[in-house]
């Protein structure tokens, strides 16, 4: 096995493609596996330079997808909860009397349950405290639909946790697809089809399990450290830095 770090300026496939050319024919095909996010052109990049690797497409991109549908219907009732919020003082204002907001069981106004209920929604329920165990219980009573949508998610994500072979994931998968559709849920629907797109790459996962965590750690250690900085004047130098810093061990 072998690592190579190579900076690319840019994005564009074309770019990127022909810098990985200026690899020898013979190492880039003896690449098998590459992982890679659901961009299609990291898939022209990976078929050009890499013809015989098998493609991975990377767990948890998929995960985020679904996570972020999620998240996207909490914000919108979020953004209900605010207009109603305002039209209710807005009454009590012309009634002359003082705005008392309704509060839930555990002392959350609507807004707050919404705002506060963001972070739950990313974990397993296995995994929330007390604390968010109600709130969770009061927020899937309000919205059934957000409770449907962290269903999914959370299904989404045990079938990478739990099928460790191909066929057993591709039959989690068509149940899942199944759950899906019986939703009726639109954002679902639309990254049901994106999958459906990537089918055989995202069941590749099961061949070796593979996934660019690791790149994708290495990436946000770059952003933070770039952040830090309050931006790069030296690229020349700040890349000398990321070298000392990250490529190599201690």
């Amino acid at each position: 096995e072998c690592s190579l770090v190579a900076v690319v300026a840019g994005t564009k496939s074309e770019d990127v493609v022909a810098v990985l050319q200026r690899i020898d024919e013979k190492s880039r095909y003896a690449v098998k596996e590459v992982t890679l996010d659901l961009s299609d052109s990291m898939r022209k990049i990976v078929r050009t330079a890499f013809p015989k690797a098998n493609r991975v497409i990377d767990r948890f991109h998929i995960q985020k997808l679904a996570c972020d549908a999620v998240q996207e219907l909490r914000i919108k009732h979020r953004w209900d909860a605010i207009q109603q919020a305002n039209e209710e003082m807005e009454e009590a204002k012309q009634k002359n009397e003082d705005y008392v907001p309704y509060r839930y069981a555990n002392g959350d106004t609507r807004r707050e349950l919404l705002i506060r209920s963001r972070y739950l929604l990313f974990k397993s329920a296995d995994k929330w405290t007390e604390r968010q165990k109600q709130r969770a219980a009061i927020l899937f009573e309000e919205y059934p639909d957000v409770k449907k949508a962290y269903g999914l998610c959370h299904s989404l994500r045990m079938i990478f946790s739990r099928n460790t072979i191909k066929d057993a994931a591709r039959l989690a998968m068509a149940r899942w697809y199944y759950k899906v559709e019986e939703a009726g849920m639109h954002s679902f629907n639309v990254i049901a089809a994106t999958f459906y797109e990537h089918y055989d790459e995202i069941l590749n996962f099961y061949n070796h399990r593979s996934s660019n965590a690791m790149a994708e750690s290495f990436n946000a250690k770059i952003k933070l450290f770039r952040a830090n900085l309050r931006g790069v004047a030296d690229k020349r130098f700040f890349l000398f830095r990321i070298a000392k810093l990250y490529a190599y061990p201690h």
